[in-house]
């Protein structure tokens, strides 16, 4: 039994993975869970819960304190997981996106002699947390990419075409069925009281440290006079959460429901029902416009990110755009839209594994030099 090693540090990238994973289990191959980053934290809903009522194996490790740097969080996931692989001896590691739980994964891997999988390599984004995703895929020995897009970008850091695998958006293939939740039992679960609601997930900017906490006032004060009743999902513990916090505590509880995280499929839930999307979050550039929900991103996180022509862009401090796309947008219902992928990703990952694809590609990689290729063609 081949034994596959999923890499979680938070609860936005066990949903992406989640689906994958469960998928690998039921057809017979010995998944684990290494959980670490938000997933321990109680402010962030310690959310190892979630992990744990989904997979049996789970091993956690709290790689950090409140005040932690990101080097000295990756120092300590990278000792951290690297203990636990030794005594593990997995036959390959998964990894997700651009967190620097992931970055100390592909370095364990690369360093033993670990075959590592990428997800989601080959996004690009407006922060500097790009430069670890692209550090991730030369790690790493293959590759899950969302889009020919991605594989593409993929293939410009010099990757053989060999090795990227175009699956799409594992998440997709959860909000593509039924949730399994009622809209009034999550509503019940976390206390939503309201008729129709926006949702709104705002994050911090690790480069934009200085000014997002005006940006998260500007914003929240915009949602504020609206006159609009959101549900607010806490921000990721990245530096310039604190001030984000801040800027939440004030809003009035009579028309903002905050919670520090949501269980995944309860998550899909409220979306598919959203009015509306609002905030710098993955999800509003890539699950929302999946289901056909109207969103506006805010700022400069998902810089370039973005595919849909119906999404759209401002910055925290246009309150004429925010106030016209809650008026204009407001409950309606646009066409889905496909480009990170069909909900089909759980079905190609499979078939991947059962090829034996991870199992025989060699750890050793060659640059593939695309500007040589192209001069030795002409």
């Amino acid at each position: 039994m081949k034994k596959l090693i999923f890499l979680s540090g938070t609860r936005a990238d066990f949903g992406k993975v989640e689906p994958i994973a469960k998928a690998a289990q039921e057809s017979g191959y010995d998944v684990i869970f290494f959980v670490t980053g938000m997933h321990m934290l109680e402010k962030y809903g310690l959310t190892k819960v979630e992990v744990h009522r989904t997979f049996a194996n789970v091993a956690e490790f709290v790689n950090q304190r409140q005040g932690d740097t990101m080097d000295t969080i990756l120092s300590k996931t990278v000792l951290g997981f690297s203990d636990y692989v030794m005594e593990e001896k997995p036959d390959v590691v998964f990894i997700h996106g651009d967190r620097v739980e992931a970055f100390a994964g592909a370095i364990v891997c690369s360093t033993n002699y670990i075959p590592c999988v990428h997800i989601e390599g080959g996004e690009v984004s407006g922060t500097i947390d790009e430069m670890f995703r692209h550090c991730n895929t030369k790690l790493s020995s293959s590759h899950l990419v969302s889009s020919e897009n991605a594989k593409r970008r993929v293939m410009a850091l010099g990757e053989p075409e060999e090795r990227i695998h175009v699956i799409g958006s594992p998440e997709l293939d959860i909000h593509l069925q039924p949730s399994g939740v009622s809209l009034d039992e999550v509503r019940e679960r976390y206390q939503i009281t309201f008729e129709e609601y926006g949702i709104c997930v705002f994050h911090p900017v690790t480069s934009e440290c200085d000014s997002i906490g005006q940006q998260a006032t500007d914003l929240f004060s915009s949602l504020d006079r609206s006159g609009r009743e959101f549900v607010i999902i806490a921000p990721n513990n990245d530096p310039g959460s604190e001030a984000i916090f801040e800027a939440i505590s004030g809003l009035p509880e009579k028309r903002f429901r905050v919670l520090p995280s949501m269980r995944f499929r309860h998550f899909s839930e409220l979306m598919k029902n959203a009015s509306a999307f609002v905030g710098n979050s993955s999800a509003g550039v890539r699950e929302v416009p999946f289901l056909g929900i109207p969103s506006l991103n805010i700022g400069s996180r998902q810089t370039n990110r973005a595919l849909c022509e119906e999404l759209q862009n401002c910055r925290a401090d246009d309150d004429d755009a925010i106030q016209a796309f809650l008026r204009d947008v407001w409950g309606k219902r646009l066409r889905r839209h496909s480009g990170f992928g069909s909900g089909r990703a759980t079905e190609k990952f499979i078939n991947l594994l059962d090829s034996g694809v991870f199992w025989n590609t060699p750890l050793q990689k060659n640059f593939v030099d695309i500007a040589s290729d192209l001069e030795h063609a002409a």
